[in-house]
């Protein structure tokens, strides 16, 4: 494998040596603060741009209030309409009215399409029993999720010093929302229409603010734009293309749209899987005690696959993890450890490594021989 590497590396030396206009397909340009780029199926992060950095999500809130709505409530509950949500007009909202009736899925559309705050207000009174309790189920969901750089004041997005999170655990959370059928089908809908319960006819036209999903790109499919004077103009995008789907973070970005295409060309078109081990292929070998040679070789279970950048193939690690010591007698097959790949601390693949060879104990006047001569 190591002899395989180095032919990678001095081929890829050669072709950027004759040809140096092609010398490398450099990182996409992002004009975003701080952005992500991640595999749905993999969680992989292709590419991160202060993926750390507290920033403020502004209406990317709304991806955690219908997460926690859809699993603590039906969407076919019908919901009361109090004060507190009548009285929210700020930013868009759907005008709703005290004492209205209007399904819970009903105002989830409202929220995921067009991003009404009002929506998120009414949300959070019947599923949490009030605003309060409904934000200690948001940070709940958001601790268990692992998103430890992330809490929330609000339902909807606005401007709270202890109202935070990162593009990272964006990303990290949309993966998860979007296993939600729901959220998935709302999050691309481009233009739908809201009814209420009563007055039965009411009705209001809704048009998502996602520009992406209005033939800019192609194949995508989702999520949810956000923008308030502080947390400046955010996307969280996903795209999907041959089997594949990604999700594009860009948090206070000066061309959100561009920055999610630019990463989305990246992902598709440049990150590509590279074969890192064959199956049955030798990688290392191991110590042995008690046997009849010291050391035992150690084969990849199967074909390792992984995706990266080509250029970032000198940077990728390798880990031999052993159970040591192994003892004689060792079987052919037998499985001793494995062998982890890593890029920049980001585990991308790991093989089992079973012993390429059966290696058995030395007969008992060898080892006699061997106490007596150690």
């Amino acid at each position: 494998m190591a002899v395989k590497l180095r032919l990678i590396f001095l081929l890829i030396f050669l072709f950027t040596a004759v040809f140096p206009e092609a010398a490398s397909a450099s990182a996409p340009r992002v004009t975003a603060d701080a952005a992500v780029l991640m595999d749905v199926e993999s969680g992989q992060i292709y590419f991160a741009k202060n993926q750390a950095r507290q920033a403020e999500p502004a209406s990317l809130t709304k991806i955690m209030t219908a997460v926690v709505a859809l699993e603590n409530g039906r969407p076919e509950d019908v919901v009361t309409v109090d004060s507190d949500a009548a009285s929210e007009s700020m930013g868009s909202i759907i005008d709703l009215r005290k004492g209205e009736k209007i399904t819970l899925g009903e105002l989830l559309k409202a929220a995921l399409v067009a991003s009404a705050n009002d929506s998120t207000v009414a949300i959070a009174s019947h599923v949490g029993g009030s605003h309060a309790g409904f934000i200690t189920m948001m940070n709940s969901k958001a601790a268990a999720l692992g998103l430890f750089n992330t809490r929330f004041v609000n339902t909807n997005g606005f401007h709270h010093p202890n109202h935070y999170t990162t593009a990272y655990d964006l990303a990290r959370l949309t993966r998860y929302a979007l296993g939600h059928a729901k959220i998935n089908e709302l999050v691309q809908t481009r233009e739908t229409t809201i009814h209420w319960v009563a007055p039965a006819d009411r009705e209001e036209k809704l048009r998502n603010s996602n520009r992406l999903l209005f033939g800019l790109y192609e194949g995508i499919d989702g999520v949810k734009t956000g923008t308030t004077s502080m947390a400046g103009n955010c996307l969280i995008a996903s795209a999907s293309r041959d089997g594949r789907r990604l999700i594009a973070v860009a948090l206070h970005s000066d061309d959100r749209y561009r920055d999610c295409i630019n990463m989305f060309d990246y992902g598709f078109q440049v990150v590509r899987p590279v074969t890192v081990a064959d199956a049955g292929e030798t990688l290392t070998n191991v110590a042995v005690s008690g046997g009849v040679k010291d050391r035992v070789e150690l084969a990849a279970e199967n074909n390792l696959a992984i995706r990266l950048d080509p250029d970032d193939l000198p940077n990728l690690e390798r880990k031999v993890e052993v159970k040591e010591p192994v003892a004689a007698p060792v079987k052919k097959g037998q499985r001793l450890g494995e062998c982890v790949y890593t890029l920049q601390g980001q585990e991308l693949g790991r093989v089992r490594l079973l012993a390429a060879e059966e290696l058995s104990r030395p007969g008992w006047h060898r080892q006699i021989w061997d106490r007596v001569f150690n």
